[in-house]
C-alpha cells in the first residue's frame, strides 16, 4: 500500500525526473518524483482539464484536490494571481513537490499541505481535480463528499476521470447525491465532468 501514489508516505525509491506542462499562455518545468501520480509524464486525464476548464476566478480561495507534485495547482496559481490556490494531498512527497515547484515558478499565492492542514479555508470558489479512483469506491466518495460540500455557492467543482476506471459511475452517484453533474469534454478516454449544487 505504501508504494501507491495515495500513501502518506510512499516508499518507493527516490527517482527524480522532470515533467514539462506546456500551455497556450504557460509553460511549466516540474519537479517529478517516484511515489507520486504519473512521474514520468503529464497525465492525460490532467491534461484534458488543463485544456478545456475554463478560466478560474480572479480571486478568493481554490482547490487542487490530489495535487500530485502541482500540474493543476501551479496552473490555476498562473493564471489566477490575485486567487489563493491550495493544493492538498494526502502524500508528503507529493506535497513537497508542488511546494517546490510553487517556489520554483515564483507563485507565492500556491500553498500545497496535507489535508488536515489547520490553516485551510472553510469554502472554496472553484475546485479542479484528478481524484484518486484508485482509493475504491467507498473511499473516493467519502472524499468527494466532504470536499465538495466545501463549494462556495454557485462555485463549480471540475473532475476528470477515465471512462474505464468509471467515470459514469461516479457522474450517475454525484446525481444520486444531489450534485448537478454534466459531461464537458471526452477525449482519449477521459471525461471531465462539472459539478455544482
Amino acid at each position: 500500500m505504501s508504494s501507491q501514489y495515495f500513501a502518506e508516505q510512499p516508499d518507493a525509491p527516490h527517482r527524480p525526473g522532470t515533467v514539462h506542462v506546456v500551455l497556450p499562455d504557460l509553460h511549466l518545468q516540474l519537479a517529478t518524483d517516484s511515489g507520486v501520480f504519473s512521474p514520468g509524464r503529464l497525465d492525460p486525464g490532467t491534461r484534458l482539464l488543463l485544456d478545456t476548464a475554463p478560466p478560474p476566478p480572479a480571486e478568493g480561495d481554490l482547490l487542487d484536490l490530489g495535487c500530485g507534485y502541482g500540474p493543476l495547482a501551479l496552473t490555476l496559481g498562473a493564471r489566477a494571481p490575485g486567487a489563493r490556490v491550495w493544493g492538498v494531498d494526502v502524500n508528503r512527497r507529493a506535497v513537497d513537490l508542488c511546494a517546490g515547484n510553487a517556489a520554483v515558478a515564483g507563485l507565492a499565492n500556491v500553498r500545497c499541505v496535507e489535508p488536515d492542514y489547520a490553516g485551510l479555508p472553510g469554502s472554496f470558489g472553484l475546485i479542479w481535480s484528478n481524484p484518486p479512483i484508485r482509493i475504491g469506491k467507498p473511499a473516493l466518495h467519502e472524499l468527494l463528499s466532504s470536499w465538495l460540500a466545501r463549494l462556495a455557492a454557485g462555485a463549480a467543482a471540475y473532475l476528470v476521470v477515465q471512462r474505464n476506471l468509471g467515470s459514469d459511475s461516479l457522474h450517475r452517484w454525484l446525481e444520486e447525491t444531489g450534485w448537478d453533474s454534466r459531461r464537458i469534454a471526452a477525449r482519449t478516454g477521459y471525461r471531465v465532468l462539472e459539478v455544482r449544487r
